[in-house]
């Protein structure tokens, strides 16, 4: 008999893709951090535990943790289901929960965080409000918000302006430069489109962004001067916001499943596990939760602090299926 085709992913399939994704594609690239595309192992050998001989990055880590990338966003959605509402306060506290106490971090253990979220988060706890913590230097543009904000695509019911907005405040918690606050709208809104099953779905979140900011606004000057978002040319997978959305695009955009996607995120070395966590978040809601592979899922630690999240998260989808 010949091979049946895999059933299309249902919508709340999608989402649980989605949030699932970004935890595998974040713990899958976790020890390969730091390390230049050419010392990558080939990707069919891209695991939870790196080939014999291969030097992995934190190394008292076990396989299968999510990095600060997975737990920033876990306190995002968090915070959106207890408040319905994005509140930079509530956030803001969640984070610095994170940092001091490891909350919703597997095992409450911190092992890894950007130098700028550091700082915007040491001025969070001194009493700094949230909206002004984020610096706004253009020599400070990590990814530290880009890698943390898929949860309000998968939470959110508000129209694309509401998103829009929603995705930029978020970021200035940590990020205040408007690129990476523009990064972070892009990001939502193709994540949108993706579950959307928009035939162009990066295209059509650009057109959204255009329609929306006028040519003379900076929103507008970033999204077309520095993203360059119809230059589909891979990032080199660093630790700019911007190599790393465009290194997510073309991870998720020249591939055809899943692995592969997550793999090519992490073969493009440096940055290794957000990269695989912005690629693997869209590449879930693409292709749905049945298409990480079963060890992959059964091998991601801190299920008892995703459980009740996802559970929640599914059920508001639920109850507004479009």
């Amino acid at each position: 008999m010949p091979a049946t085709e895999p059933a299309e992913p249902t919508y709340l399939e999608r989402i649980e893709g989605g949030l699932i994704g970004l935890l595998v594609g974040d713990a899958l690239g976790v020890p390969y951090e730091f390390h230049p595309a050419s010392q990558i192992p080939p990707a069919g050998q891209i695991e939870y535990q790196p080939p014999a001989g291969f030097a992995r990055s934190h190394r008292g880590v076990a396989p299968g943790t999510w990095s600060d990338d997975g737990a920033l966003a876990l306190c995002l959605l968090a915070s959106l289901l207890d408040c319905g509402r994005l509140d930079p306060d509530d956030l803001g506290r969640r984070f610095v929960r994170w940092y001091e106490e490891g909350y919703l971090a597997v095992d409450a253990n911190v092992f890894d965080i950007g130098i700028q979220t550091g700082q915007a988060l040491r001025a969070i706890k001194a009493g700094v409000a949230p909206l002004d913590a984020g610096p706004t230097e253009e020599n400070r543009l990590g990814n530290g918000s880009l890698m943390r904000a898929l949860p309000l695509t998968l939470w959110s019911q508000d129209d694309d302006e509401t998103l829009i907005a929603d995705a930029m405040t978020q970021s200035r918690l940590t990020h205040g430069h408007v690129r990476a606050q523009v990064c972070c709208a892009l990001y939502c809104l193709w994540a949108r489109r993706v579950l959307q099953q928009q035939a162009e779905p990066w295209a059509d979140a650009v057109d959204t962004l255009r329609a929306f900011w006028p040519e003379s606004s900076p929103e507008r000057a970033e999204l077309e001067f520095h993203i360059r978002p119809d230059d589909d040319t891979p990032g080199d997978g660093g630790g700019y916001v911007v190599a790393t959305l465009r290194s997510a695009r073309w991870a998720v955009e020249s591939t055809g499943d899943y692995a592969s996607a997550v793999r090519a995120a992490i073969g493009l070395g440096n940055d290794t596990d957000t990269t695989a966590c912005v690629a693997g978040g869209v590449a879930g809601l693409r292709y749905g939760v049945a298409s990480i592979p079963q060890p992959w899922r059964d091998g991601l630690r801190g299920h008892d602090l995703l459980a009740p999240l996802l559970a929640r998260l599914l059920e508001r989808a639920l109850e507004a299926r479009p």
